[in-house]
């Protein structure tokens, strides 16, 4: 676990956000396009890059990224339906190659709610592995939400946590009111809401 957890925080530098890097920096009305990258399809964006041709750090899961665009939300028809994949990631090296090139969450427009969640998992409470679940919620400010949101990523994809093996995704929700101070809300899911030791750790 210490072993992964090195590997993540070292990688960031050996994956810097240039032009052979996987660029997908969204606009607010549109977070990444209609695109969505798995590791193979990846792999053709940063051809020619020579960090591309290192040795990559396996995680213990793959890991899907997903994105509820704020304008898509009021044309739904059914709650969730506005949320779509972005990028699956299995390696280290491949979650810096597009964390690096996508808007921090304090960037993000009220109103948008982006994930990150093990492949196979919808971020949704009708899923088979979150049905049963529960969260854990923090709110932040505008200075501390990047922060926090990168530190929780890397904790989790990491198996940092307690019981990391009840942990379905985390979820950073924008809110807020015309004319008020955005709030940020960043929440993990489980899988067990029952399970009351896994909940407190």
């Amino acid at each position: 676990m210490a072993e992964k957890a090195e590997a993540l925080e070292s990688s960031r530098e050996s994956s810097p956000a240039d032009e052979t890097a996987i660029h997908m920096a969204p606009a607010e009305e549109d977070f990444a396009g209609d695109q969505t990258f798995t590791d193979a399809e990846a792999s053709t964006v940063t051809e020619g890059n020579p960090q591309s041709t290192m040795q990559k750090h396996e995680l213990e899961h793959s890991w899907t990224f997903w994105f509820d665009n704020p304008s898509g939300k009021s044309k739904q028809e059914t709650w969730g339906s506005s949320i779509r994949p972005i990028y699956t990631f299995s390696t280290v090296e491949d979650f810096w190659g597009l964390y690096n090139n996508i808007q921090p969450p304090s960037k993000l427009p009220v109103g948008a709610d982006f994930h990150c969640f093990k492949h196979g998992i919808e971020p949704k409470w009708e899923d088979p592995a979150c049905e049963n679940g529960g969260k854990w919620t923090i709110i932040c400010s505008s200075g501390e939400v990047d922060n926090w949101w990168l530190y929780t990523l890397l904790a989790m994809i990491g198996e940092q946590f307690d019981h990391w093996n009840e942990i379905c995704g985390a979820v950073i929700n924008v809110r807020g009111k015309p004319q008020k101070i955005s709030i940020w809300k960043i929440s993990i899911w489980t899988k067990n809401a029952f399970d009351e030791v896994a909940q407190v750790k």
